[in-house]
């Protein structure tokens, strides 16, 4: 196992692509924290990962609040007393539909979008950060998008938190390095999780499976290997990186 006895904390994990990371972290011997804004789903998916032989707990948290990543980063000390992977997958998206021109978007629904994914994995590391220097190692992985890379109609505020995402990555690599912490942007495609398969028309994602490399829909569970690599001690020279798992899209 190539993660045994580390432990990790994935946001936005009791469902979708967070999901598939918990479950492919614990498999690999992490003990994780499913963290989650939905406190009966990330004791469900807790509970679903014990179920198969592995240690997980639950943890309700708005990223947003730095509060509540403190308190977060507490729990797990205390439960395990160390933190080696911090998985920034909390995100707007879904949520975030019906999609708007850049006219018709309101303040508020800016603010809450850079609140959620631009402030929230920013949080969550102030709150990790500690335990990782005093380890003198850490693995930071930052969930972006291809969208950053080609646009994503009437979709300003999205694409434009997953560049900051790449930002902060970078920026972070050269704040954090000195500390044997790695920090890395997996970026994903369109993937078919439960609240894409709900929103998109199958056609939708027929075309788009067309576009790629590879002529098929991605799944989450195609993102979990390169999270495994990232969070794992074969990546302990890589940083500031943004890998795309996109089966190979963006580069049309």
């Amino acid at each position: 196992m190539r993660l045994k006895d580390k432990v990790a904390i994935v946001t936005g994990s009791s469902q979708g692509i967070g999901k598939a990371f918990a479950k492919g972290l614990a498999a690999e011997g992490a003990k994780v924290v499913v963290a989650s804004f939905t406190a009966p789903r990330a004791e469900a998916t807790a509970a679903e990962i014990r179920s198969e032989g592995h240690e997980a707990m639950a943890f309700a948290v708005d990223v947003s609040e730095e509060e509540q990543c403190r308190a977060m980063a507490e729990a797990t000390l205390g439960e395990w007393g160390r933190i080696d992977i911090l998985v920034n997958n909390a995100a707007m998206f879904i949520s975030a539909f019906p999609r708007k021109t850049f006219m018709d978007l309101t303040v508020e629904e800016w603010d809450r979008m850079m609140a959620v994914n631009v402030r929230g994995p920013w949080l969550c590391v102030k709150a990790c950060f500690p335990a990782m220097k005093a380890q003198g190692k850490g693995k930071i992985i930052n969930v972006g998008s291809s969208t950053f890379f080609g646009g994503s109609k009437d979709f300003l505020h999205y694409v434009t938190s997953k560049g900051a995402t790449i930002g902060f990555t970078r920026q972070l690599a050269r704040e954090v390095g000195d500390f044997n912490i790695c920090v890395n942007t997996l970026s994903p495609g369109l993937t078919t999780s439960e609240g894409v398969g709900k929103t998109y028309p199958p056609e939708y994602l027929e075309m788009f499976a067309k576009r790629r490399c590879f002529k098929r829909e991605e799944a989450p569970e195609d993102l979990v290997g390169a999270c495994v690599f990232l969070a794992s001690d074969d990546s302990d020279f890589l940083t500031g990186q943004t890998l795309n798992v996109d089966g190979g899209d963006c580069f049309d």
